[in-house]
């Protein structure tokens, strides 16, 4: 069974802010990757103790966020996407899960929510507001692998089980500031959700490995999760905060056939030739 593993940062039990844990010139940054990366080993740890045989660590944090010196050795780690979206992802993969995820912009009591990044109001697909995790879960559906797990944050874990119900989540800390905060810039909106309680990392590390040994244990067996009903055309209609040198702005985009190709163009990435 061949597994892609999508991961973030700030989603992992222990990274407090954006500015100290998740930038590559924060003073925690480098503890912030060692965090992860004992997450991903521990889902690694359930996945082939459950049957996983080959499994692909997709590094998916910005600057860069997996340790590879302490990674699991029986993974492959996989950073940078030459063509967009599906980020490398192709229907080789079974299935498809999360390590470290964070809620989409704009979700009340999310740790350090956004989409893309603190600029983005919201992003929807077909009517359905989505964040990174939905990005990529739409173009797995695609290609027909399975999202089976995700770990991150308690509204991370409360959205990704409202897409696709019977996923297997884990939730590692929960943010505690109420209100979308759809009022603020996008300067103001990157400093808004830092209040969370975080579980242990000890604890957090274990609850992602009976997590991953369950999603992958029921995948096996069958078990159904449920999927959005997206049809084509699709459309993405992408809300902007307003900023500094730029104010508030809506745009639409449209393709005939294809969610990844969607994404990619409403993101502004365009195809390698």
């Amino acid at each position: 069974m061949k597994l892609y593993i999508m991961t973030d940062l700030e989603g992992v039990a222990g990274v407090i802010d954006s500015e100290n844990w998740c930038m590559w010139d924060g003073r925690y940054y480098e503890a912030a990757k060692e965090l992860l990366t004992l997450e991903v080993n521990a889902a690694v740890r359930g996945f082939i103790q459950g049957g996983a045989t080959e499994i692909v660590v997709a590094d998916g944090h910005g600057p860069g966020a997996i340790n590879g010196s302490i990674l699991d050795p029986r993974v492959m780690l996989m950073r940078g996407w030459p063509v967009g979206f599906p980020l490398e992802l192709d229907s080789s993969y079974d299935a498809i899960a999360w390590i470290g995820q964070h809620a989409k912009a704009g979700t009340e009591h999310a740790h350090l929510a956004h989409t893309q990044n603190f600029g983005y109001l919201d992003y929807a697909i077909n009517g359905i507001s989505v964040g990174e995790f939905g990005q990529m879960a739409f173009c797995a559906m695609e290609l027909g692998v399975k999202p089976i797990f995700g770990s991150g944050d308690l509204a991370f874990t409360e959205e990704a089980e409202a897409l696709f119900p019977g996923i297997e989540t884990v939730a590692v800390k929960y943010g505690t500031t109420p209100g979308k905060g759809d009022e603020c810039t996008a300067e103001e909106y990157r400093l808004r959700n830092k209040a969370a309680v975080h579980f242990s990392p000890d604890r957090s590390r274990q609850m992602i490995y009976e997590g991953a040994l369950r999603a992958i244990t029921r995948f096996r067996e069958g078990g159904a999760i449920g999927m959005p009903n997206l049809q084509p055309p699709y459309e993405a209609i992408v809300k902007r905060r307003p900023s500094a040198d730029k104010p508030a702005s809506t745009g639409t985009f449209s393709h005939p056939s294809s969610i990844s190709a969607l994404i990619n163009e409403s993101l502004g990435i365009k195809p390698k030739s």
